[in-house]
């Protein structure tokens, strides 16, 4: 009797451990970036460093996991205010090149759907303002800000206002691009530092970042790649 209760006692807790195990293993298969924002990390990072050729693989591989065109259009025109218009501009002829070069074989990629008309009841520095609260968690301001309001009224009115209004992608999604690009750019640790705060506070978890590098490794190798994590590893410890 005192044996059969030992091992009921012990299947019991068994079960229970078991069930964790099987709970940690279905979070952390679920708790992936979806196959469209890992295709997002490459494109936003080759538009960045200029690498058009590697972009253009990138960009096939983007439209052939689901894309839209009008997707790609808008995380080319976001890298602009990360990477310059140049290399926005050079991301967009490339996307153009991609596009006919599918048409003429014959593929046919999903245009998709145009971005929800902006706000008329307000300015582009007002609702870009509560955008950027929102993104960031807290009110933005600081000594460089009071030194430079320009650039806080860019900010605010421009990228958080009249780029992140628009809703062809999520915050999410534009985070992730934001993150891509910072990680291919040298000397921009302080901002992809900043960006992995701001993403974890718009859907993107620990694990995810993590998986993040990983791709980031696979596309753009190893140095950019290490850079990337020990910023990485610096906010989460």
């Amino acid at each position: 009797m005192i044996y059969l209760k030992w091992l009921l006692k012990k299947t019991f807790f068994l079960c229970i451990n078991l069930s964790a195990v099987l709970f940690v293993n279905i979070v952390s298969a679920t708790e992936q970036l979806e196959p469209n924002e890992q295709a997002i990390i490459p494109i936003a990072a080759f538009t960045a460093s200029g690498e058009i050729e590697k972009l253009k693989v990138s960009l096939h591989e983007g439209l052939d996991t689901g894309l839209t065109i009008n997707e790609i259009k808008e995380l080319l025109v976001q890298m602009y205010a990360y990477a310059g218009f140049p290399r926005s501009l050079n991301g967009l002829s490339a996307l153009m090149e991609v596009l006919e070069a599918r048409k003429k074989n014959g593929i046919v990629d999903t245009v998709g759907r145009e971005a929800t008309a902006l706000p008329k009841d307000k300015t582009s520095l007002e609702f870009g303002t509560v955008n950027q609260t929102k993104l960031i968690g807290t009110e933005v301001k600081g000594p460089l800000f009071d030194f430079s309001p320009e650039i806080d009224t860019y900010l605010k009115a421009h990228l958080f206002g009249d780029i992140f209004e628009r809703d062809v992608l999520s915050w999410k999604q534009r985070e992730i691009a934001t993150i891509a690009a910072l990680a291919n750019l040298k000397g921009a640790n302080r901002q992809l530092s900043a960006h992995y705060k701001i993403s974890m506070n718009n859907s993107v978890s620990e694990t995810e970042l993590k998986q993040f590098v990983s791709i980031i490794e696979t596309h753009c190798g190893s140095q950019v790649a290490d850079n990337a994590r020990q910023v990485l590893h610096t906010l989460l410890k």
